[in-house]
């Protein structure tokens, strides 16, 4: 590690991984910054665009549709690196609406159809968006308006939107 914390064998390692998705398509092109005490770290992988010919710098502009969840994610990640917080344990304590909940007993079931969850939800799955909601991120192509779409789905599938699509 150097003065300022930093490994540079971890730094490595993020690097690989992060090239990694770059290379295998996932996205075209990243930034990644690490900051700890007076040492900064960053790396510029990639394009800003799909096919394009102009490359990542690390004075690129994101656009970033919700900053609320980066920020809290961050400051999540500080209190497990002060071990105020461990990624595994449960987050009922902090969160008692998602404690005791209930999920289908099959992913074909009649809403009312629940059984208890099998586990409580912890930090590293609300951190990795696996917290049990139904969500549908990709509209059926046989639909002609986003906007029809949700009186057009299953009733399970529209108990699964909690903001119907607008455009």
């Amino acid at each position: 590690m150097s003065s300022g914390g930093l490994s540079k064998a971890r730094l490595g390692r993020m690097h690989e991984i992060m090239a990694g998705h770059v290379e295998r398509g996932g996205v075209p092109g990243l930034v990644t910054l690490v900051s700890r005490r007076d040492e900064v770290h960053f790396d510029a992988i990639g394009m800003m665009a799909a096919g394009g010919r102009d490359p990542m710098r690390r004075d690129t502009i994101f656009r970033i549709a919700s900053l609320t969840k980066p920020a809290t994610a961050v400051a999540a990640m500080i209190l497990v690196e002060e071990a105020k917080l461990r990624l595994d344990d449960p987050v009922d304590r902090w969160l008692p609406e998602l404690a005791d909940r209930k999920v289908l007993r099959a992913i074909d079931a009649p809403l009312d159809d629940t059984v208890p969850a099998g586990r409580a939800i912890t930090l590293r799955d609300l951190l990795t968006f696996r917290l049990g909601h139904g969500a549908v991120m990709v509209y059926p192509r046989s639909t002609r308006s986003r906007r029809q779409w949700p009186r057009r789905a299953s009733p399970r599938v529209r108990a699964c939107l909690r903001f119907p699509p607008t455009s």
